[in-house]
């Protein structure tokens, strides 16, 4: 074993910014699909001081393979793959990149919701065919309509500026959020339901708010509501969603998170004309990639400094 500390990164790869601030560190990849086992062997030969984590699930048994372990460094904003109260018991802090990725994952959310309202794919795909649909499409007009956001960190009021650029009322319910900009109303969550002709999710996934998009949330939304969800897949009920579009109670969901990742096939979204997919690239930008592993790199170098070794 090197004698230098040992970093362990739940990946193939970091931006160079972030590697030139870890020099000096032995950086130890695992590949873009860890699983648990591959963490704890790793872990096991290099004992590594942090982590890191960009894939997989960084558990209990992760922790324990790593006697040396003071700090989890997430590569993005969502902490839902560590398990926290694991690393506080431990001693071990956890670190998110907080607001690293929030320009590029706004942008994925104004893209689906986009697409939903101006119907995009669909309108696409006929043209490819040979169709001319002027006659018989309209589309939504979102100037006037209001967008209901769940989060208003970093993300969703990035998200919200864009709203209100485009003419939209934006209300938001966030029990943790402070000095909310003017343009956006401050509700409680019964008001985002009751209320919105859009919804968008940017909080973080929680046990309290797992499947808050369910079948009596949307059953209480107005009929023909918009869903974009580039936030957690664990925030929505899959089922209830999908028989929600069919019915037609929402008219179009735009989601880049799914509750299983990779989303599996065959999945009853797929094929689905009234829900637009993307595979979890909200914050897969050039930009982002470096922005994170640098914010990464910066908070668990942070840590080791603040703390003896």
């Amino acid at each position: 074993m090197s004698e230098r500390r040992a970093i362990l990164v739940t990946g193939a790869d970091l931006a160079p910014q972030a590697l030139a601030l870890l020099e000096g560190f032995d950086i130890v990849y695992a590949g873009k699909t860890p699983q648990e086992e591959d963490l704890v062997a790793l872990c096991r030969r290099h004992d590594p001081v942090a982590m890191i984590v960009r894939y997989g699930k960084v558990g209990a048994n992760v922790m324990d393979a790593a006697p040396s372990l003071r700090v989890i460094s997430k590569h993005g904003s969502g902490t839902d793959t560590i398990d926290k109260e694991a690393a506080r018991a431990r001693g071990i802090e956890v670190r998110a990149a907080v607001g690293a990725n929030a320009a590029a994952v706004a942008e994925q959310a104004l893209a689906l919701l986009l697409a939903c309202a101006k119907s995009v794919v669909q309108l696409n795909a006929r043209m490819h065919a040979g169709h001319w649909d002027k006659a018989t499409h309209k589309s939504v007009e979102l100037n006037g309509r209001t967008i209901g956001l769940i989060g208003l960190g970093a993300i969703g009021l990035r998200f919200a500026r864009m709203c209100d650029a485009m003419g939209m009322k934006v209300i938001g319910f966030d029990p943790f959020a402070r000095d909310l900009p003017d343009f956006v109303r401050r509700v409680e969550l019964a008001a985002v339901w009751r209320e919105s002709d859009a919804i968008s999710l940017h909080c973080p996934l929680t046990p309290e708010n797992r499947s808050m998009v369910n079948a009596e949330s949307l059953a209480a939304c107005k009929r023909g509501v918009l869903l974009v969800n580039t936030a957690r897949g664990g925030l929505v009920d899959e089922a209830a969603l999908l028989q929600a579009v069919r019915s037609g109670q929402v008219a179009c969901a735009g989601l880049d998170s799914f509750a299983v990742e990779p989303m599996t096939a065959p999945h009853p979204f797929q094929g689905e004309p009234n829900i637009v997919l993307s595979p979890h690239i909200g914050g897969v930008t050039a930009d982002a990639y470096v922005n994170m592993g640098v914010g990464a790199a910066q908070n668990l170098l942070q840590v080791l400094q603040a703390q003896p070794a």
